[in-house]
């Protein structure tokens, strides 16, 4: 697909550059044309209305000199005779030529060619009868030709070096696209597998539940086993539709201004005891009177899927610090406990959808898409999230505007 896409952004690059070089190089050969004419007529115009000077044969007049084409004039009275003025490149002592000249010249047109003979004319009536202006265009075709080679010449090397030019727009335009589609892939890849997982659990318990053999007893652990897998592949499936509806924006922040204060506090409370449990010491250090413009209930969900990732990883030996403080313009939240170290690699990774920095460490509770979640919905308020691990402790921040 993304060949097929270079391939149609090439293409269409090239078919501009055509148009405009066949618009320009023949605006040029056009206009140059029309202008070398304009200036042999105005010649022509000004020898017929002009006395003219016969010269001696082979010797040109001074103006003849000065024009830039070579031309000569017939002039034919009311008895037939013709009388010849400038050399140019012909005999104008055969009369044969003469006579065959003066009969292709149309006189129902005024200004034409002979193309036999490269000749442009003039046709004039005044009171010594008719004269004919003639004027060799043989250097104005050679002009015209030398320009045309010119310009394939010059279109050629254009058309190389945008064609070149198009190659390297289409690497760098189909960047991003090809990312997406690589991470499309990824995604559709680790979301089958994350997938796959439970529904096997599923299928195999289920398979045992129509074994005869297995008591009540292994009955209803089988039946456990089954429900708790179906809560967590449904809780995979609202994850990947809560991703799918921020990507898409069909799921806009309600922004107002909250006291985040009040709601960190308050996101702390229902995980008090569940800290309880695992015997891990919870503290805060959260600063009072800090407001910003946010989605209260989204802003709630990222302090949970911190506090979340908090009781999975952290160490139970150690104390889980949670504060929040103004820097600046900023208000900064931290989670911050003892856990295992993280690399700087993985400190960007970690955000990524279904990224795990230890496969092994997985005990089947997450999926690796809560902290991807977090970063969206930090994203879409402005913010900044990221993490950070030194000397065995690991902290997440989030960096919010502060609204005045």
């Amino acid at each position: 697909m993304l060949r097929k896409l270079k391939i149609k952004f090439v293409v269409v690059i090239m078919s501009l550059v055509t148009v405009l070089f066949a618009v320009i190089f023949g605006g040029i050969l056009h206009f140059t044309r029309l202008n070398m004419e304009r200036e042999s007529v105005q010649m022509m115009r000004a020898m017929a209305f002009r006395p003219i000077i016969k010269a001696p044969v082979g010797m040109p007049t001074d103006r003849e000199r000065k024009m830039r084409l070579p031309f000569f004039t017939l002039t034919i009275d009311e008895n037939g005779e013709i009388t010849t003025s400038g050399e140019g490149y012909y005999d104008l002592t055969d009369e044969k030529f003469l006579k065959k000249l003066t009969d292709a010249v149309d006189e129902d047109e005024k200004i034409g060619m002979i193309a036999e003979y490269d000749l442009r004319y003039l046709l004039t009536e005044n009171s010594k009868g008719t004269t004919i202006v003639f004027a060799d265009v043989s250097s104005e075709r050679t002009m015209l030709n030398g320009l045309i080679r010119n310009c394939v010449i010059v279109g050629l090397i254009g058309y190389a070096l945008f064609f070149i030019i198009s190659l390297l727009l289409a690497n760098w335009m189909t960047k991003p696209v090809e990312k997406t589609w690589n991470e499309q892939k990824q995604f559709i890849v680790d979301a089958s597998h994350e997938l796959k997982t439970p529904l096997t659990v599923i299928m195999t318990n289920a398979e045992m539940l129509e074994d005869k053999g297995y008591s009540e007893a292994d009955r209803s652990v089988l039946s456990q086993n089954i429900l708790s897998t179906s809560k967590r592949m449904r809780g995979l499936v609202e994850s990947l539709l809560e991703l799918a509806r921020m990507d898409n924006r069909t799921s806009a922040a309600e922004m107002k201004i909250l006291d985040l204060s009040k709601l960190i506090s308050d996101s702390i409370l229902p995980f008090e005891p569940l800290f309880f449990e695992k015997n891990m010491d919870l503290s805060s250090d959260i600063e009072d009177g800090i407001t910003v413009m946010g989605d209260k209930d989204k802003l709630r969900q990222v302090m949970s899927i911190l506090l979340d990732n908090a009781l999975k990883y952290y160490n139970s030996a150690y104390t889980v610090n949670i504060r929040l403080v103004h820097r600046g313009v900023n208000a900064v939240l931290s989670v911050t406990g003892k856990g295992a170290p993280i690399s700087k690699a993985d400190c960007k990774n970690i955000f990524k959808r279904f990224y795990r920095v230890d496969e092994a460490r997985s005990d089947g509770g997450s999926c690796g898409l809560g902290l991807s979640i977090a970063e969206s919905i930090v994203n879409e308020h402005g913010g900044r999230i990221w993490a950070e691990s030194e000397n065995g402790s690991n902290s997440f921040y989030v960096s919010l505007n502060l609204k005045k």
